[in-house]
């Protein structure tokens, strides 16, 4: 598989593009995920000619609306300058399976970003550049560098990354009624761990050549929807025993025990994903099934990425 096209913060690939012709080299980025994504990166403020080093920048509300201006000089304001380098850069961003903000930014800040008002701040903004481009590609998996040191939203961005990529292939290939029941089928498992999969089921219950267009369409927002939502173990063990019920005919005895019994440790987190979905890869090798064959839930991502020794 060729490396996946990424947006990216530039200052965290070690670009010198801060406020203060510094960077945010971030180890993981550039060392793990730089081995299957192929990165793209976008500094807004320096896209808009603000140079580094530059003045700092903070969000503040006029007037019911949050401007990105200069902390030492308030009039200059690049609030639109930012929303139309958002717009510029859209046909990159179309390309894109991810992107990869930079946290705390005035522009690139996914949230959680502080907003003056009257002098007092308030964490609870988005960077400029950010909403307008999240805005313009709902579709887009978005994290923060900062959020991909915990686990399950690691695993939750870059399962979403796939998925999208997945998604973009098979447009690719030519849009399909038994192409997009196919992908649907084969990240039913997924889909499962997330959330109820049934109403994209029914969505796709209706779908007809004069429709095809439509349905995949609001399919694809309500899948990446649905995704957003990070997988819990209630229904990680629910996928795994409804998995399990494809092996009743061939396993033993012992077999079954031993299933049930690492499948109620995971429950309990005692060990961790990786280990009964490498139990139930090492029984379906032996005993094959093609629908389990065709999921993407035992193998959702390169196993080097190992995102699910931690969940």
């Amino acid at each position: 598989m060729k490396k996946i096209p990424i947006g990216i913060s530039s200052c965290l690939l070690g670009e010198n593009v801060r406020y203060d012709g510094g960077h945010r080299l971030d180890a993981y980025i550039t060392g793990t995920l730089k081995e299957y994504f192929e990165f793209h990166p976008f500094c807004p403020e320096m896209g808009i000619g603000l140079g580094a080093p530059r003045p700092t920048l903070h969000l503040v509300k006029i007037d019911d609306a949050v401007h990105c201006v200069g902390i030492k000089k308030p009039d200059c304001d690049v609030t639109e300058p930012l929303r139309a380098y958002a717009e510029q850069q859209n046909y990159l961003h179309a390309n894109l399976c991810g992107y990869i903000l930079k946290k705390n930014s005035p522009s690139c800040g996914m949230e959680r970003v502080k907003v003056y008002n009257n002098g007092q701040p308030r964490a609870d903004g988005v960077g400029i550049y950010a909403e307008e481009m999240m805005r313009l590609n709902p579709l887009l998996p978005v994290e923060e560098e900062g959020r991909l040191g915990d686990a399950n939203l690691r695993e939750n961005f870059i399962q979403r990354v796939y998925v999208l990529y997945r998604w973009k292939a098979m447009l690719a290939e030519g849009l399909s009624a038994s192409g997009l029941t196919k992908f649907h089928a084969r990240h039913k498992l997924i889909i499962m761990s997330h959330d109820d999969y049934r109403d994209l089921g029914q969505l796709l219950a209706g779908l007809s050549k004069d429709n095809l267009a439509q349905v995949a369409e609001q399919y694809i927002l309500q899948l990446m929807t649905t995704l957003k939502k990070p997988a819990t173990r209630k229904n990680h063990v629910n996928v795994l025993q409804h998995i399990q019920g494809y092996l009743k005919k061939d396993l033993s005895s012992d077999d079954k025990a031993e299933l049930c019994e690492v499948i109620e440790q995971y429950r309990n987190g005692y060990v961790p994903l990786i280990v009964p979905l490498t139990l139930l890869k090492h029984h379906f090798r032996k005993c094959p099934d093609p629908y389990i064959e065709e999921s993407y839930y035992l193998s959702p991502y390169p196993h080097e990425l190992q995102l699910t020794n931690q969940l």
